[in-house]
């Protein structure tokens, strides 16, 4: 069965299946931050620090007070783990059985970013054995020089390849810096440890992205996994055949949706808050995705040169409704608390009632990075009609 949907109806589904308004609906505490990953099916941890942690700000988007010892709670709790999904990431330790492919193929040979050194591999692998839980920074770089940022020493290396193989795990962070064990005394004793077959873990990647995200392709389900398109569109077809999926159009695009699609559209979207969203959100995370089917070109500008950039280093997408409507280079003070706005950019006409709405969600944004004030530095638009005018008072609403 082929069913078409519009424009705004795809965008509907796809907001109400990531939850991004629906923060009330999960409760509170670590439960509701357990939740909020397990709907999106993992989270992403990023390094970057200008305002708080990607990982941190997709979660408080989705779940109702959320504190970020939820996620050191969870660890402890081993409800969660720490692995790769498209990036470094927390997922649910239900679907820990789904991580055994991988690791089974970097452990058989499958190449990760460098080379194995089996005698680094070793010899860390017996500390941790013998000392318990360690950090890279426990082992001693005896090398003299260095290539770059990205030349770990061999002892960090094999950490990572161990790590990536399934043979240590990350008990915790400190610091924000792993802490490996072994994965035997990480792992829940009643995990489920069987090796998925091709078909369960197939139709894992498609049902998990799906619920995630309302519609999809096989080419986004497989996102940075190599080689694994063409099995999970052929699933997808059979699942097609067996009535476990159905086929939707959108825009001229074929994608595949659960049945259950049509009964998600009859729910209630809000039309009126303003989301300000991490660059590494789980919604917008696949850019062509982001702008086939919600038209905005987004690019985050950190790893542009500083002379190229068009809006600034770290600029943060901006939801209003179902509508990305510009974008927000901050930067948090931590010392003097202070929120800066270093550019505003606007891409919608109706800049006064956005405003409006981009001020409450500002006041919790400022309480969730622990800021006392905001600064505005600068507002730019693509917008003429806006550019023309004085944008004096749009600051002194931001900043009251």
């Amino acid at each position: 069965m082929i069913n078409t949907l519009s424009l705004k109806e795809a965008q509907k589904a796809i907001l109400l299946s990531q939850g991004i308004y629906s923060e009330h609906k999960l409760g509170n505490g670590k439960e509701a931050t357990y939740k909020a990953i397990k709907a999106i099916n993992y989270v992403q941890i990023d390094s970057i620090s200008v305002v708080a942690r990607a990982h941190h700000h997709s979660i408080w988007n989705r779940a109702e007070n959320y504190d970020p010892m939820h996620i050191e709670q969870l660890l402890a709790d081993k409800q969660i783990f720490e692995y790769w999904s498209h990036a470094a990431s927390y997922l649910p330790m239900v679907d820990y059985r789904y991580s055994l492919p991988r690791k089974n193929g970097f452990a058989q040979g499958v190449e990760h970013w460098f080379k194995k050194d089996k005698k680094s591999m070793s010899f860390v692998l017996e500390r941790i054995k013998d000392e318990g839980p360690l950090q890279a920074k426990d082992f001693k770089d005896s090398r003299k020089t260095k290539t770059g940022w990205w030349d770990w020493k061999p002892a960090k290396k094999a950490l990572e390849q161990l790590f990536m193989e399934g043979e240590l795990m990350v008990a915790k962070r400190q610091g924000f810096q792993k802490v490996y064990d072994l994965t035997e005394r990480v792992l829940p004793a009643n995990t489920d440890t069987r090796i998925p077959s091709e078909e369960e873990y197939f139709q894992h990647l498609i049902i998990n992205y799906l619920n995630a995200n309302a519609i999809g392709t096989p080419q986004q389900m497989t996102y940075l996994l190599k080689g694994l398109k063409t099995s999970v569109k052929a699933r997808c077809l059979q699942m097609v055949e067996e009535g476990l999926l159905i086929t939707v159009i959108v825009d001229k695009q074929s994608y595949f949706a659960l049945p259950t699609v049509n009964e998600l559209l009859k729910k209630k979207l809000s039309l009126n808050k303003v989301k300000i969203l991490s660059p590494f959100d789980n919604l917008l995370i696949q850019r062509k995705r982001t702008k086939e089917l919600f038209n905005y070109d987004y690019q985050i500008e950190c790893y542009v040169p500083a002379n190229k950039r068009k809006v600034g280093y770290f600029s943060l997408p901006l939801l209003w409704g179902r509508t990305f409507v510009g974008r927000m280079d901050v930067k948090m003070d931590r010392k003097l608390s202070i929120l800066n706005i270093l550019n505003l950019h606007i891409e919608i006409e109706k800049v006064d009632e956005f405003i409006i709405e981009l001020k409450k969600a500002l006041d919790k944004f400022l309480l969730f990075n622990n800021g006392t004030s905001i600064n505005v530095v600068k507002i730019t638009s693509n917008n003429q009609i806006f550019a023309d005018r004085n944008v004096k008072n749009f600051t002194l609403i931001l900043t009251a």
